[in-house]
C-alpha cells in the first residue's frame, strides 16, 4: 500500500506543480478513506462524480475531471481549483449527509468573464476568489438554502455567502467571513 500512497503523491506533484508542500500540509486529512464529490454544472450540464483522495493523498485524475467541470463556461478557461476548497465541499456533504450531486453556479471565473459580471452587477467582486480558483457557487435541490449556508459556515473554512434571491451559497477559502 505505501508504494501506492508514493505513487499518488508524486503523481500530484508532477501534475499540480504550483502546490506548495505546505499547501498540501494545510489539507491535511485522515491517511485511509477516500473522498468522493458529485457535481453537476448548471450552466453545462455536465455531471461528474470522482474520488479526489485516497490513501492519504488526492487523485490526479479526479482533480482534473473536477476542474473540467468546475471551468469558466462562458469562455472553456480551466484552472486547477483550490484543493482546500473541495475538501470543504467534501465536508459539507459528510456534515449534510448530503449522497446527491451538489449544483455548481459558478466555481472558476476568468478575470475576463468576472469584469464582465462585475460591471452588470454589483453583487460581483471586482477581485473575486473565483478568479484564483478558490471559490465556488453551490446549491442542494431539496435543501432549504438556509440550512446549507448554516451547514458551511460551521465548517469556518472560509467565507460563505447567502444569496437567497439567486438560490445559491458562495463558499471559499479566503479568510473565514459570512454574509
Amino acid at each position: 500500500m505505501m508504494q501506492r500512497r508514493a505513487f499518488l503523491k508524486s503523481s500530484l506533484l508532477l501534475a499540480a506543480p504550483s502546490l506548495s508542500i505546505p499547501a498540501l500540509a494545510k489539507t491535511a486529512q485522515p491517511e485511509s478513506g477516500e473522498r468522493v464529490l458529485r457535481l453537476y454544472n448548471t450552466h453545462t450540464g455536465e455531471k461528474v462524480t470522482t474520488p479526489f483522495w485516497a490513501e492519504g493523498a488526492f487523485i490526479p485524475d479526479g482533480l482534473k475531471d473536477l476542474n473540467k467541470v468546475l471551468r469558466d463556461h462562458r469562455n472553456n478557461q480551466v484552472a486547477q481549483m483550490d484543493p482546500e476548497l473541495l475538501l470543504l465541499l467534501s465536508q459539507l456533504n459528510d456534515k449534510l449527509d448530503n449522497k446527491h450531486e451538489l449544483h455548481i453556479i459558478s466555481g472558476y471565473r476568468s478575470p475576463e468573464s468576472n469584469a464582465k459580471l462585475h460591471a452588470a452587477s454589483n453583487g460581483v467582486a471586482k477581485r473575486s476568489l473565483h478568479m484564483e480558483a478558490k471559490a465556488i457557487d453551490i446549491r442542494l435541490p431539496g435543501k432549504d438554502l438556509k440550512m446549507l449556508h448554516r451547514a458551511a459556515m460551521s465548517l469556518k473554512g472560509g467565507g460563505v455567502g447567502y444569496y437567497a434571491d439567486s438560490q445559491f451559497v458562495h463558499m471559499d477559502t479566503g479568510r473565514v467571513r459570512y454574509w
